[in-house]
This record gives C-alpha cells, sequence and structure tokens, in this order.
C-alpha cells in the first residue's frame, strides 16, 4: 500500500534540460516509476537519445526542442504536448545553467543569460503548465533550486547563479500557495554539489574540488541517480501533503 503512492503509472511528465545530466536523470526516475516523458531540451543531439532511451523502458516518450528563454517556445512545447497526451501531470523545471566570475566583472548580457534560464524562464515555463494544470484542477510541478540559493559558495564567485536559485526558492512558495486550492502542489530540490560530467572537472582540480568535499560532511559529492527518488517522492501521492517546500540534497553541505 505505501509503496502504490510512489507509482506515476498513467503520467504526463516534462522534464525542462531533461536531455542531459540531472535532467536525464529525472526522465529516468519518472518513466521508471510509470510516467510517459517529454523531453523538454534545447540540444538536438541528447535530447532524441534521452526520448528513444525511455521508449526503450517501455514508456511513451516524446522530444521537443524547447528555449526557456523564449515564451513562444515554451507555449510550444505545452502546446504539443497537450495535443500528443491530453494533459500533464509533472513539470520538471531542470533547465539551468552556471557563470563563475567576480560580481565585478559580471557583463549585462551574462547576468542576464543566467537569469533568464535559471528564473524567467522558470517562471514561464510554470506559468504556461499551470495554466493547464488549473483547468484540469490537479498537478504537481517541481522546480530545481540549488544549495546556492541558501549560502554563498566558496572559492567561485557566481553572484548571479546564487541570485537565481535564491528566487527559485521563493518563487515556489509563491506560487505553491497561490495555486494550492487548484490542488496543484509546487515544490523544490535544492542539491548540493552532485558528480555530474560537467562538475567532474571542477572535483579532478584542488582549487575547487579539494575545498568542496572538505566542506561536505558526507566528504563525497552526491551521486545524480540519488536526486531521481527524491524526485518521484515530490511528483507522486507519497508528498500529497507537501506543498510549498524546499528539499536539500547536500550530503550535508549547509549543516554548517
Amino acid at each position: 500500500m505505501v509503496l502504490e503512492k510512489f507509482s506515476l503509472a498513467n503520467q504526463v511528465a516534462i522534464v525542462t534540460g531533461g536531455g542531459q545530466g540531472l535532467g536525464k536523470v529525472f526522465c529516468h526516475a519518472f518513466a521508471e516509476a510509470g510516467a510517459d516523458i517529454v523531453v523538454a531540451e534545447i540540444n538536438p543531439e541528447t535530447g532524441p537519445t534521452t526520448a528513444a532511451e525511455i521508449e526503450a523502458m517501455g514508456r511513451r516518450a516524446l522530444f521537443i526542442p524547447t528555449d526557456v528563454r523564449d515564451k513562444a517556445s515554451i507555449q510550444a512545447m505545452v502546446d504539443r504536448t497537450m495535443a500528443e497526451f491530453g494533459k500533464i501531470d509533472i513539470l520538471m523545471n531542470n533547465a539551468g545553467i552556471v557563470q563563475h566570475l567576480e560580481a565585478e566583472k559580471v557583463t549585462e548580457a551574462g547576468w542576464r543569460d543566467v537569469i533568464d534560464v535559471n528564473l524567467t524562464g522558470l517562471f514561464f515555463c510554470c506559468q504556461a503548465v499551470g495554466r493547464q494544470m488549473i483547468a484540469q484542477r490537479s498537478g504537481c510541478i517541481i522546480n530545481i533550486a540549488s544549495m546556492s540559493g541558501l549560502i554563498v559558495n566558496f572559492p567561485q564567485c557566481q553572484a548571479s547563479y546564487n541570485a537565481s536559485k535564491a528566487a527559485v526558492i521563493q518563487l515556489t512558495k509563491s506560487l505553491a500557495a497561490e495555486w494550492a486550492p487548484y490542488n496543484i502542489r509546487v515544490n523544490a530540490i535544492a542539491p548540493g554539489y552532485m558528480g555530474t560530467d560537467m562538475a567532474k572537472p571542477f572535483f579532478d582540480d584542488p582549487e575547487y574540488g579539494g575545498v568542496w568535499i572538505r566542506a561536505i560532511p558526507m566528504k563525497r559529492p552526491g551521486k545524480p541517480e540519488e536526486l531521481g527518488p527524491a524526485a518521484v517522492f515530490l511528483a507522486s501521492d507519497a508528498s500529497s501533503y507537501v506543498t510549498g517546500t524546499t528539499l536539500v540534497i547536500d550530503g550535508g553541505y549547509t549543516i554548517w
């Protein structure tokens, strides 16, 4: 009975940035739990690959080229999802970028790039999908925040990223409060340092990785697949009374 609450059978999940990294992990996790998957991805090579992997698991999958910086692209993705599946049960806002640069050196274009992807694009994905969820009076949205929305990272400088992720946490609370009457739950996951392919060069660099590991009580980076079960929990009926919360998964980094 308890394990049945974690099932996503007959659900439709959209994952932005689903073609690679953590996005791919979330696509696989939702599919393993029974959901059909929309891979909303800007990369025309990785998106179809992930979709093919999901289909090989016996689930329906659809790659939709999506640029979260473009409202028209977002709306086209939502429209096509509705045309193909007829509903949207889960939205995982995973797409994101980071810029490591001292604040005094950040350009206007660099600032806008980070904010446009991590915050503005995330909001408009929530808005476009939220309208459908309001109409169907049900749904679940999970935003990928970061422990960087709660602390200031060291030794790298990344003010734009930190600011964007702090805003995601507050936006999650705001949407959860607004949309609770429609039976829409909105939560966030705040990962710590994860051992993704993109992060590997930093962990291999003692100036970064050595400092990071020393600051993590568990003394290791997180495994990307360790985020999958948490996402399934927040997407499923196992968390039916959870909304407006941020689940921190950081190996204890923010403890001290």
